[in-house]
């Protein structure tokens, strides 16, 4: 009996152990079938079956198994048998490489498919549960299977390994907890927190934003471990802020030590040459905000007896920096400048962007100009693009030259009495290119923009509309005119460079537009797919409530700018032919515009360029910097979001004045009129009545009272909260009984 109850004790004993036991055993097979087809997938001759046991580093013991997982898939099509025991991929193998796009709740998608095999060819993006995605990371380029597809042709795969790694650091929180550190990823894609391992400082305090380095090793359910890199101090600070924008969105902020010993070594010697022409004498003034600090470009305005001759100006960036060089390299890694209310990630060092490539008054400086002839209607009759010196005669402000030619005020005037006459011929010209732009359909969207004031010690002090005037105006006609020159000789040369191109838009997206816009009562033009039809929809609701909401929706229906080597014209400016020349400091296209136009005016002849061996090609360069662009934007608003999140914190009570921006089943979203802060009423909140979301009409509406929240419809609210870490501001209607009261 002892016996037997002793046998009976280890065999129960042993019980728990085998789900154990298996699902180990299941683990195994499953890597070693991830390694198999990654092994097969990367491999470009199909193996026999001995040669994937070694090439695996498997037992020979594991070749039964082996041989049983290879029938397996070749009986799914998964892998092909092409001889005896010789496999490669089959022509079921669902395999593809993307980058995950993870969510904060562990889910994730596989963007950008590619395949070394047959293209990927589904409708959506793969979906990933958090069991599918394994250790891998959002940003992570990943190789996968797909194992499924859903009826609405939603593709679900799984992880079959990591190709690269996005990115092994990360910005974060701190948090102390009784003997351990732990620091919380300030960007949701990573669900996971990180324990601090290693020395840590006395001087880590709680709250703390920091940056860490992860590891690859998960020590428990969504935590990892890392090491402390860098504390960057109290998140509420912008200088922290913008560190934080600049780790979410990777930009490259700091330039390599060869970078900065050639730039230190530019001479800052301006010598006459025979192949640049001296217009130091001609009344150049520069023209922008008040708190630029690079100003590259310079206008000049002359009458001529047929009518105006126009000089922009533009800092001849590509005498400073050589293709190929290291600043060349930092420069096509950044793409562009980004910029903070009051900081700046600039494309190019300080010495070049703020001095040496700034065309700074009473300084001579090189540029690289286009002289362009009008008549008296605007209409362009002779371009000449050459390689120049100029010497600025003022910097204005746009509020100077607003006061000057719209006020006209009378100190201001006497003030700048030289510049009068320039100035008024300036106008003239403006205002003709104005009106044939807006006559051939250019679209003219008004979105207005914030202007984020800071204080001496760089906290928000204030939000307010940027002003937009007659002078804006003024120096973007100049600078349009001169894009669309220098790519009509592109395009008449038949030159091999960037274009600046906007697509027409997709017709179901405009489709989409019109079924909404009638839903607000607008009574719409017959559509039509050319840029005066969008002109006219715009003018429709221009000074109206709907103003800003139809305004936004219209601008989503529109494809997104880009660079690229072949020309479709951009459809937003009703333009056949037009790139980016006008800002090298801040914008790499314009460099390489620059570069190719002076190799063409270089050999003097009507011929087709031939690009240099280089290793980008026009093509790749073109996605590669829309790429960027698309970043730079993106991290600039965040920013701007970040910062009025912060300027809210002690306004929690205070009313203001919003439209309705966006309406879904549990939300109403507003954007405040004068401090463009965007925020969420839930719909949870409104307890005067039972509220139903009515997607049709896009509006949510009260059961029993008939009251109404439309998109577009002014709205008066009041602040409610406001969350710093998660970015997010709430609000509550002030109802009309409320306002009676």
């Amino acid at each position: 009996m002892t016996k037997k109850r002793s046998s009976h004790r280890n065999i129960k004993s042993k019980r728990p152990s085998r789900p154990r036991e298996n699902n180990q055993k299941q683990e195994q097979e499953e890597i070693v079938k991830h390694n198999l087809l990654t092994l097969l997938y990367n491999s470009a001759e199909s193996l026999r079956s001995k040669d994937i046991l070694r090439q695996l580093n498997l037992e020979r013991s594991a070749g039964k198994s082996l041989y049983n997982l290879l029938t397996h898939l070749t009986k799914k099509k998964i892998l092909k048998e092409t001889d005896k025991q010789c496999y490669h991929l089959g022509p079921k193998h669902g395999l593809a490489e993307g980058i995950l796009d993870q969510n904060a709740r562990g889910f994730g998608f596989v963007t950008g498919l590619t395949s070394k095999t047959n293209p990927p060819n589904y409708s959506k993006d793969p979906f990933l549960s958090p069991s599918n995605i394994g250790s891998a990371r959002h940003g992570d380029r990943v190789l996968i299977h797909v194992f499924k597809v859903k009826k609405d042709g939603r593709p679900e795969a799984e992880v079959i390994t990591i190709l690269e790694r996005g990115r092994d650091h990360l910005a974060g929180f701190v948090t102390k907890e009784p003997g351990k550190i732990i620091v919380t990823p300030e960007d949701p894609h990573y669900p996971f927190s990180i324990l601090l391992t290693g020395k840590i400082p006395k001087t880590l305090q709680d709250g703390d934003a920091v940056i860490v380095q992860i590891t690859d090793e998960n020590i428990g359910a969504n935590l990892q471990e890392g090491s402390l890199l860098e504390i960057l101090g109290n998140p509420d600070s912008v200088d922290v802020q913008m560190r934080l924008v600049i780790e979410k969105f990777s930009l490259p902020h700091e330039f390599s030590e060869e970078t900065l010993r050639q730039t230190k070594a530019i001479s800052e010697e301006i010598t006459p040459s025979a192949n640049r022409l001296d217009l130091r004498d001609i009344t150049h003034v520069t023209i922008d905000g008040e708190t630029a600090k690079d100003f590259d470009d310079a206008i000049a305005v002359q009458k001529i007896r047929t009518g105006f001759r126009l000089y922009v100006s533009i800092a001849d960036v590509s005498h400073y920096v050589a293709p190929g060089s290291a600043l060349d390299k930092d420069a096509y890694q950044r793409g562009t400048s980004v910029y903070f209310p009051g900081r700046v990630v600039p494309m190019l060092p300080e010495r070049l962007s703020n001095d040496l490539c700034s065309l700074v008054p009473n300084k001579d400086r090189y540029a690289f100009t286009a002289i362009l002839d009008f008549d008296r209607q605007g209409h362009l009759r002779g371009k000449q693009f050459t390689k120049s010196i100029i010497c600025s005669k003022n910097r204005f402000t746009y509020t100077t030259v607003r006061q000057i030619l719209i006020d006209r005020d009378p100190k201001v005037r006497k003030a700048h009495k030289p510049f009068l006459t320039p100035l008024k011929w300036a106008q003239e010209l403006a205002t003709q290119l104005m009106h044939i732009r807006e006559k051939r359909g250019s679209i003219g969207f008004t979105i207005p923009e914030p202007f984020i004031g800071l204080d001496a010690e760089g906290r928000i002090a204030s939000i307010s509309r940027s002003e937009r005037n007659f002078a804006h105006q003024l120096i973007e006609e100049f600078m349009l005119a001169a894009n669309e020159a220098v790519a009509e000789t592109f395009s008449e040369q038949h030159l091999d460079g960037l274009y600046r191109i906007h697509e027409r838009p997709a017709p179901e997206k405009v489709q989409e537009f019109v079924e909404f816009a009638r839903t607000l009562g607008l009574d719409l033009p017959p559509l039509r797919q050319d840029p005066d039809w969008f002109g006219q929809v715009l003018g429709l609701v221009k000074d109206s409530p709907k103003e800003y909401v139809i305004n936004n929706l219209l601008l989503r229906a529109m494809q997104k700018a880009r660079y690229d080597r072949k020309n479709v014209g951009h459809f937003g400016l009703a333009a056949t032919d037009y790139t980016h020349f006008t800002s090298p400091i801040r914008r790499y296209p314009d460099l390489t515009v620059h570069r190719t136009l002076q190799t063409f005016l270089q050999r003097k002849v009507s011929v087709r360029v031939k690009k240099k061996a280089e290793k980008i090609s026009t093509k790749d360069m073109g996605s590669a910097l829309s790429i960027r662009e698309r970043v730079a934007i993106s991290a600039e608003r965040e920013m701007n979001d970040r910062l009025k999140v912060r300027y809210m914190k002690d306004k929690i009570g205070e009313e203001f004045e919003a439209v309705i921006a966006g309406v879904n089943s549990s939300a109403i979203f507003v954007e405040l009129l004068d401090l463009f802060v965007s925020g969420g009423i839930s719909l949870s909140t409104l307890k005067n009545d039972y509220y139903i979301f009515d997607g049709r009409h896009h509006r949510i509406l009260g059961k029993h009272s008939g009251k109404t929240f439309q998109l577009g419809d002014l709205i008066r609210v009041r602040l409610q909260d406001v969350d710093t870490t998660k970015n997010r501001v709430y609000f509550s209607p002030v109802l009309a009984q409320e306002e009676e009261a």
